[in-house]
C-alpha cells in the first residue's frame, strides 16, 4: 500500500522482524485487536478491499486521496492513521475515528455528503462490532476485537495479497494464518480434511492443496454422496475385464486415476458404512485390488477429503468409523461461512467478477442500497450463492446493480419486502410475543452495551436480524454503548 508502514510501536518490541514469518507465527500468541476494515468501493469493485488493525493508534483520518493509501504518524502524544480512497463522494477530510472511554466513536468532519452508519446518517456514533460505516461510495467495517497475533499487524490491501493459490485469499487474519499453514501441509503430503457448510468453498481450497503440493498427477473428485453403496468399489477401485456382466474392458477406476496426483473425496461423511471399511483398507495398505483382479496394484495419493457434516459426532453414534478419520483428517482447514467473514465481501466479489464475467467486470458498480443488502444479508448458501447472486444481477442491470436487481431474500434482509418487519408505531399495542422479544432485545442490549454480535451470539441470531427487530421497536442501539 503507498505511504503505509508500521510504527516501531506498533509491534511489542521484543519480537525480531528478521524471523521468517512462519516463525513469527508459531511464536506468536492471539490476541484480541480492534480493526477497521474497508469492505469495498462500490464504484470501483475490482479495488476490492484493506485491512487496518487499530492498535496503538489514538485517532483514524479518513479522506479523498488520489489513490487508496494509508499513512501512520505522530502529533506529539497523539498517534494517528490516515487514511486515503479516491472516492469521488468523499470529502478531503470526510471522517475521523476515535479511541475514546475504552471504545470507538466515529464523527463526521462537516463532509460534503454526510456520514453514515448502519444506513442511518451520523454525526456523532459510539461504534460496536461489526458496524458498517460508509463514506462516500466507501464502505468500511468495524470490528472491535479481531483474534491477532503480531504478524497480522500491519496495513494489507487486497493489492498486496500474494496468495499461494486460487481461493487462499482473505483479509481476516486468523483466516489467513490457516491458509498460510494449509499451504505448509499440502507439500508435507499430509491427509487434509476440509469442513464447512455447504458453498463456503471447499473444493477450491482442495484444488489449491493439489497445486500446493507439487504433485504431477492428476486431481480427481469424487461426490461420494452420488455414489452409490454397490457401486463403491467398482468406481473407486475399478475392476478387471470379465470381471462381472457388462465388465467389457478394464477400468482403472478413481484412486488410480489419482496416482501421483490428489484424490479429493467430497462429501466423505455421505459414505456408508461398508465403503467406509473398503476405503479404509485402500488408505492403510496404499494399494487397490480392482475388482475380479487378483493382483493389487501399489497407489501414490495425496488425500484431501471434505465435508459439512460433523464427523466427530458421526462417529459418537456409530455412523462413520473412527480409525477412517483419523487417517482422512491428519490435518483439518474448517472455512467460516460467508457471515463470519463480510470483511471479505470486497475481496470475494472482485475474485468473482474477475472469475465469472471477466469481459464485464470493471464495469461493475453497486447502488448504497444494492451494497447494504449485500452485507447486511445472511447467506445460507455462502460464497456459492453469493456467485449466483451477482451473475443474476449483472445480468438484469447491466453492470449498475441497485436494490431491485437483488433477489427478494436480499431485499426482505432489510425489511423491504416483509410487512413483519414494519417499523411498530409509536404507542401502538404489541402481542405478547413482541413484548417478550423487546423485553428480551432491551435486557441484552443493557447487558452488553449495544453491541449487537454480542446481542446476536445471546439470542442465536444474525446481527442483520438484532438490527431489524431494534428498527422495528425504535431501539436505538447507539444509546446503550457506553
Amino acid at each position: 500500500m503507498s505511504g503505509s508502514h508500521v510504527d516501531d510501536d506498533f509491534l511489542d518490541s521484543d519480537v525480531d522482524l528478521t524471523q521468517s514469518r512462519s516463525v513469527r507465527l508459531a511464536r506468536a500468541t492471539e490476541r484480541p485487536a480492534p480493526y477497521l476494515m474497508l469492505v469495498l468501493e462500490r464504484h470501483r469493485l475490482l479495488a476490492a478491499g484493506a485491512r487496518y488493525p487499530l492498535v496503538n493508534i489514538d485517532e483514524v483520518v479518513v479522506g479523498r486521496g488520489r489513490v487508496r493509501a494509508a499513512t501512520r504518524e505522530r502529533d506529539g502524544e497523539r498517534r494517528r492513521l490516515t487514511i486515503r480512497v479516491p472516492d469521488p463522494q468523499a470529502s478531503t477530510t470526510h471522517a475521523r475515528i476515535l479511541r475514546s472511554d475504552g471504545g470507538w466513536t466515529v464523527e463526521d468532519a462537516q463532509s460534503k455528503n454526510g456520514t453514515v452508519v448502519n444506513g442511518e446518517p451520523a454525526t456523532v456514533t459510539r461504534l460496536g462490532d461489526g458496524d458498517v460505516i460508509e463514506i462516500g461510495q466507501t464502505f468500511f467495517m468495524f470490528r472491535d476485537a479481531v483474534p491477532s497475533a503480531v504478524g497480522d499487524a500491519i496495513d494489507l490491501d487486497a493489492a498486496q495479497l500474494e496468495p499461494q493459490a486460487p481461493g487462499l485469499g482473505t483479509l481476516v487474519p486468523p483466516l489467513a494464518r490457516r491458509f498460510d499453514a494449509l499451504a505448509q501441509v499440502a507439500r508435507a503430503s499430509v491427509a487434509v480434511l476440509v469442513r464447512g457448510e455447504t458453498g463456503t468453498g471447499k473444493e477450491l481450497v482442495a484444488r489449491a492443496v493439489h497445486a500446493l503440493s507439487g504433485r504431477r498427477g492428476d486431481f480427481v473428485p469424487v461426490n461420494c454422496g452420488a455414489l452409490p453403496d454397490t457401486l463403491v468399489e467398482t468406481e473407486l477401485f475399478g475392476y478387471r475385464k470379465g470381471a462381472f456382466s457388462g465388465a467389457l474392458e478394464d477400468r482403472k477406476g478413481l484412486v488410480r486415476s489419482a496416482d501421483g496426483g490428489t484424490l479429493f473425496l467430497d462429501e466423505i461423511g455421505d459414505l456408508e458404512l461398508t465403503s467406509q471399511a473398503a476405503l479404509l483398507r485402500v488408505l492403510q495398505e496404499r494399494e487397490v485390488t480392482p475388482v475380479g483382479a487378483t493382483k493389487a496394484v501399489a497407489v501414490d495419493v495425496q488425500l484431501c477429503a471434505a465435508t459439512h457434516q460433523d464427523l466427530d459426532a458421526m462417529v459418537e453414534t456409530g455412523k462413520f468409523r473412527p480409525d477412517l478419520l483419523g487417517r482422512v483428517a491428519g490435518w483439518t482447514l474448517t472455512l467460516p461461512p460467508l457471515r463470519e467473514r463480510i470483511e471479505d465481501m470486497g475481496l470475494l466479489l472482485a475474485a468473482l467478477l474477475e472469475r465469472q464475467l471477466p469481459e464485464r467486470a470493471d464495469s461493475v458498480t453497486l447502488s448504497a442500497e444494492a451494497a447494504r443488502a449485500l452485507l447486511d444479508y445472511s447467506w445460507p448458501l455462502n460464497i456459492r450463492e453469493l456467485g449466483k447472486t451477482l451473475v443474476a444481477a449483472v445480468a438484469l442491470s447491466g453492470g449498475a446493480i441497485e436494490l431491485e436487481h437483488l433477489p427478494d431474500d436480499l431485499r426482505r434482509g432489510l425489511g423491504l419486502t416483509d410487512a413483519s418487519a414494519a417499523p411498530v408505531a409509536p404507542g401502538a399495542p404489541l402481542t405478547s410475543g413482541d413484548e417478550r422479544l423487546r423485553t428480551d432485545l432491551l435486557a441484552l442490549c443493557t447487558e452488553h452495551q449495544g453491541n449487537v454480535s454480542a446481542v446476536a451470539r445471546a439470542m442465536g441470531k444474525e446481527r442483520v436480524q438484532i438490527r431489524r427487530w431494534a428498527k422495528r421497536f425504535g431501539i436505538n442501539l447507539d444509546s446503550f454503548r457506553k
